[in-house]
């Protein structure tokens, strides 16, 4: 960011004619002229103490403020994805393992397929276009908080949910469909089906258990993709989260507010992946002895 055009102090400074000496005086009085070791010291020491950053160099807003602005909105939008394709992707691998090479095999697999290829971005282009052009109708704008006004929290949310949740929930069901498949011929499954239970019990309680954990491995792998997704989405529909703050901030050259906001996406993938090892525990419970 350092070495790119542009200068937060332009910025503020806006169209507003001023001479180089004004200019120099606010550069100093941002602590821009310090080399960058003592401004990221600097920063750091804000991290420690609680202030996350310190202020906004653009408008004095302190980063905390900021941070409590966007990141309920980002952690909704991966919350209802996660939740989403939880309960879209396995059932759907089951399906495709128990059907195999047969037409709802094939339907998963190409509609996973494109969940992978397809560019967040461009999905959700098209379907902003589709919508006006074929409905006259786009999300809000505005966005609103769930518990001032559910539904038309739920009418921005839908669609960058949806988006999201095929691409993330693309890698939940190939992974859990080929574990499937791996599952149903092994030995212990001959021995279930030998026994006498009915096809039903053989796959949801002896292969779905042990095809669930590759499937929750790759929820913690997938935080990335989960994250800079919503990153892209939000900036497209317009939804206030960190990635639009980390845009905002990018443009105006605003360098605190651009290490918080990418400090905070550390946290948010490493809570993920704290909540995958919980979820182990509740799909195995040799894992939580194991520990």
């Amino acid at each position: 960011m350092r070495v790119l055009p542009g200068d937060i102090v332009r910025v503020i400074i806006g169209d507003v004619p001023v001479s180089p000496e004004v200019q120099e005086a606010l550069r100093e009085e941002l602590g821009l002229n310090d080399a960058l070791p003592i401004q990221y010291g600097r920063w750091l020491w804000s991290m420690v103490n609680g202030e996350f950053g310190g202020r906004s160099l653009e408008n004095g807003e302190p980063i905390r403020s900021i941070i409590s602005r966007h990141l309920p909105v980002t952690v909704l939008l991966a919350g209802y994805t996660v939740l989403l394709s939880i309960f879209v992707s396995v059932p759907l691998g089951v399906l495709a393992a128990v059907a195999g090479n047969r037409w709802p095999d094939y339907l998963i697999r190409v509609a996973t397929l494109g969940g992978l290829a397809l560019p967040n971005l461009w999905v959700a282009l098209l379907v902003l276009l589709g919508l006006l052009l074929f409905f006259r109708w786009s999300p809000p704008i505005i966005y609103t908080a769930p518990t001032a006004d559910p539904w038309n929290h739920m009418q921005m949310m839908v669609w960058p949910t949806l988006i999201l949740a095929w691409e993330y929930s693309s890698h939940l069901v190939r992974v859990t469909r080929s574990t499937m498949l791996e599952g149903l011929s092994q030995a212990y499954i001959t021995t279930a089906r030998s026994k006498g239970l009915s096809e039903r019990d053989v796959v949801l309680r002896h292969a779905l258990r042990n095809a669930l954990i590759p499937a929750v491995t790759m929820l913690g792998l997938q935080s990335g993709t989960l994250l800079s997704g919503a990153l892209i989405l939000e900036t497209i529909f317009g939804l206030p989260g960190i990635g639009r703050g980390l845009v905002q901030a990018a443009l105006a050259r605003d360098y605190p507010v651009i290490q918080s906001l990418a400090s905070l996406l550390v946290v948010l993938s490493l809570v993920v992946n704290l909540g995958v090892d919980i979820i182990y525990t509740l799909v195995d419970p040799r894992f939580s002895r194991a520990t």
